[in-house]
């Protein structure tokens, strides 16, 4: 990896873009960048070492220290170069429709970031850069694989830079935009640290790789009798263990979610602190997770599904862990004028013959649909509730298989804007053939009176 601002769909290699950034214009990164960029030819040279250690260590042998040291230098100074270059070559420029990103040291390479396609911008700063006192800046476009970033701007310069795109974004005249400053937040909740690391004790992912550890190590053991082939089995393990708890608490730890015009603010991290923001009117779905051991807690996570955004990253989290009441609370905002208490207790168990299907697991799946919402709830062991607005869907489907037919039951699944399903399973047959037409006027009702997806217009 160059280090090189990431380009999305909206990229065009080679060549010279339609509106190229003239010559003299656009801003650079930090003077710090070029630093971060040398580490690519250094991290390809590495990988050659680790591939080629016997021809190595036999060149290394037969060269003198002074030659040896030489070569390092004037390898370092080399990477150095480049990233020198890379950065030299590399630009920015905000329009008043569009954040323009040009690139590429051998290959010219430019993206051109439609403001109002960017679906969030958010800003991070690993432990190294908040010592340094830069930032990285990160952007997610519609129709993007990837997320644009600019990596690094000073701290003064990524605030400022995030708050002047969204205000163009929400439409402020250009003149005012880039003195329109960061929105005001109010806190709203902050999870607390002891109960952010209880949480993870009681979550079954945190000793899910000790469990074939303990297991597994002592017959690589007694059957191979070799301690490397047991470390190589343990230190995996062990890597999966750490990401899962002490990683998962140093990324979590801190999680403070914020009300500002722009939608939740969400800042997060021990050693790495990051801010990104949940836009209004842009979630999709709502999934409630409860794990077997937080239930006599009364503990849940609330993930989101946001358009725009990739599924599995970090965005999609609202909060770790929260009690109910303050789940529900923290719903209202992105989910005004619903009841989060009323939609889970309105919920229908799968109907008795449905023990046919599935003996053991049918007692988890249920189906809801209020005035506002979609409800499908699933899972025994960690159970799961997924709440998806009625404006927010996008196609609604029956399926039955051989089987369910025989039982006559169904499954009715709810497409929604961020490419993802909500299925509601074990239903009457009956009843789900009535739910699929009923959905699609709820849904279709639903899109008239819906807010518009737009920066700085949630309440």
């Amino acid at each position: 990896m160059s280090g090189e601002p990431a380009l999305g769909a909206a990229a065009v290699p080679g060549g010279i873009p339609e509106r190229e950034i003239p010559a003299g214009q656009g801003r650079r990164l930090h003077p710090l960048t070029p630093w971060r960029r040398a580490w690519a030819p250094l991290a390809g040279l590495f990988a050659v070492m680790v591939q080629n250690v016997e021809e190595l260590r036999r060149w290394t042998s037969s060269v003198a220290l002074g030659w040896l040291l030489l070569s390092l230098a004037l390898f370092l100074a080399c990477a150095g170069l480049y990233g020198f270059l890379s950065w030299r070559v590399t630009r920015f420029l905000v329009t008043d429709t569009e954040l323009r990103i040009r690139t590429g040291l051998l290959f010219r390479r430019s993206a051109h970031l439609r403001l109002d396609r960017i679906q969030s911008i958010d800003v991070s700063r690993p432990l190294l850069a908040r010592l340094l006192g830069v930032a990285k800046l990160r952007m997610e476009v519609v129709g993007s694989r990837s997320a644009d970033e600019l990596a690094f701007l000073g701290e003064n310069e990524a605030r400022d830079l995030r708050a002047e795109l969204l205000a163009r974004a929400a439409g402020i005249a250009p003149e005012a935009a880039p003195n329109a400053g960061e929105a005001p937040a109010l806190a709203l909740h902050e999870v607390d640290p002891k109960t952010l690391a209880w949480s993870l004790v009681l979550r079954g992912r945190t000793w899910a790789f000790l469990v074939p550890g303990a297991a597994l190590i002592p017959v690589v053991w007694l059957t191979t009798n070799n301690l490397v082939a047991a470390l190589l089995v343990l230190l995996p393990l062990i890597a999966a263990n750490w990401r899962a708890s002490v990683g998962s608490y140093l990324t979590l730890y801190g999680w403070t979610v914020s009300e500002s015009p722009d939608g939740l603010r969400l800042d997060h991290g021990l050693l790495q602190r990051d801010h990104a923001t949940v836009p209004p009117g842009r979630v999709q779905c709502v999934r409630l997770v409860e794990p077997l051991l937080w239930r006599p807690r009364g503990w849940v996570r609330v993930e989101l599904d946001v358009a725009g955004t990739r599924s599995g990253n970090r965005e999609g989290l609202l909060l770790p862990v929260a009690s109910r009441a303050e789940a529900a609370a923290l719903l209202g905002r992105v989910l005004p004028d619903v009841d989060i208490a009323a939609a889970l207790a309105a919920i229908r168990p799968a109907p008795e013959r449905a023990r046919w299907a599935m003996p053991v697991w049918r007692t988890g799946y249920g189906h809801a649909a209020t005035p506002t919402l979609f409800v499908a709830r699933r899972g025994r062991l960690r159970r799961v509730h997924e709440l998806v607005p009625h404006a927010k869907v996008q196609s609604v489907r029956l399926t039955q298989g051989p089987r369910a037919r025989l039982l006559r039951l169904a499954d009715v699944h709810v497409d929604h804007g961020a490419d993802g399903t909500a299925t509601a399973r074990l239903l009457d047959a009956g009843y789900a053939a009535d739910e699929v037409a009923a959905q699609a006027n709820r849904s279709r009702l639903g899109r008239r009176s819906a807010a518009p997806d737009r920066w700085l217009t949630g309440p």
